[in-house]
Formats: C-alpha cells, sequence, structure tokens
C-alpha cells in the first residue's frame, strides 16, 4: 500500500494559512454530519409528502416536523459549540476562498433557523398544532388569512431549496479540494479520507 507524503508546496500552503495540522474533534464531525442526515432526511420527506395518503402522509408530516425540531436543535448546539473558547480550528482556505467558506457557512446556519421558524410558523398559521413524535405544542395565536398562510407555506419551500443548493455546493467544494487540490479540507471533517503526511 503506497502511502501519501505531503509535499513541500502542500505543507508551505498549510502554514501559510496557519493551519497547525489539527483535526475536527469527534463531537463537531457528529454535530456536522447530523446535520447532513437530517436535512436529506428533511428534503426527502418534503418531497414525498404529496404522493402518499392518508394515514401514511399523516405519519411523514409528523416526522418531517419531528426531525425538524431535531434538527434546530442540533444547530444551535453546533452554534455553542463553535463559539466556545477552544474550539475553533484555523481554516485552511486563503484569501477571498477563506471569506466565501465562512460566509457559506453563516449563510447556511441563518436558513437552517428561519426553516425552522417559518415550519412553526406553517403549522400555527393554519391553525394547527406543530408536533414532536407524540407530543402536541398548540399555535400561541389564532389562525391567519389563507392568503398569509400559503405565503408562509412558499416561503418555507424556497428556503428548503436554497439550504439544499448551498448544501450541495459545499459538499461539492470539498470535494474539490480532495481530489482537484489534494488537501486536507475533507479529510479533517471525514477521518477516513485523511491523507497520511510524515510527522513533524
Amino acid at each position: 500500500m503506497t502511502i501519501e507524503t505531503e509535499s513541500g508546496f502542500a505543507a508551505a500552503t498549510r502554514i501559510v494559512a496557519g493551519d497547525d495540522g489539527t483535526n475536527y474533534v469527534s463531537v463537531a464531525i457528529a454535530l456536522h454530519w447530523t446535520t447532513a442526515v437530517l436535512v436529506l432526511i428533511q428534503f426527502a420527506l418534503s418531497q414525498l409528502l404529496g404522493l402518499f395518503a392518508r394515514p401514511a402522509r399523516h405519519l411523514m408530516v409528523t416526522a418531517h416536523m419531528s426531525f425538524g425540531i431535531l434538527l434546530a436543535v442540533v444547530i444551535a448546539v453546533r452554534l455553542i459549540w463553535r463559539f466556545v473558547p477552544g474550539h475553533q480550528i484555523s481554516p485552511l482556505e486563503l484569501g477571498w476562498v477563506r471569506l466565501a467558506s465562512k460566509a457559506m457557512h453563516y449563510v447556511l446556519y441563518v436558513l437552517l433557523a428561519m426553516e425552522a421558524v417559518l415550519g412553526f410558523l406553517l403549522r400555527w398559521s393554519g391553525g394547527e398544532a406543530v408536533r414532536f413524535f407524540s407530543l402536541q405544542i398548540a399555535s400561541p395565536f389564532a389562525k391567519w388569512s389563507r392568503g398569509a398562510h400559503h405565503q408562509v407555506g412558499e416561503f418555507h419551500e424556497w428556503i428548503g431549496w436554497a439550504i439544499v443548493i448551498i448544501a450541495v455546493g459545499h459538499a461539492a467544494a470539498a470535494l474539490y479540494h480532495h481530489y482537484a487540490l489534494r488537501d486536507r479540507v475533507l479529510g479533517r471533517m471525514l477521518p477516513w479520507a485523511r491523507r497520511d503526511r510524515p510527522s513533524p
């Protein structure tokens, strides 16, 4: 088996970028991939809802709401974890690529938070309770007009698509880093994709 070593250019780039050779810890990795899986489940459920009749449709709607609340909790934990001192690691990207990467992450966080809020509003504006598995969370306000309720639903759908598009772009960028640039961006979040390099 051939072991790939870090080239002089790659090492120099890593040092200039402020990369100290560290990887994400297991908690950060678990939160990242839990988010990814939940986003995929939510998108799949939203696209398949219209293909089923009751009671399967009702079960899928409940699952969509329940996983949506779980996703909101995971995002909140990720943000708390991210901003706790000592949990940050140096990004590998340089210049505008670093800025674009950070902007993409923050935009994704904002969209996920907005999607969670809109999910609650969509149910409540229609006069229905939000369900978290068997628990029901009643609406705190009266039913909205049909037009306003429909508008909330459209915003919820548009933001859902935006999240998926950005997430796909994020995954494509990680693959580009791994296979074209051959750096450590993907490997830091995916242990089995790490390339061995000599000890300092």
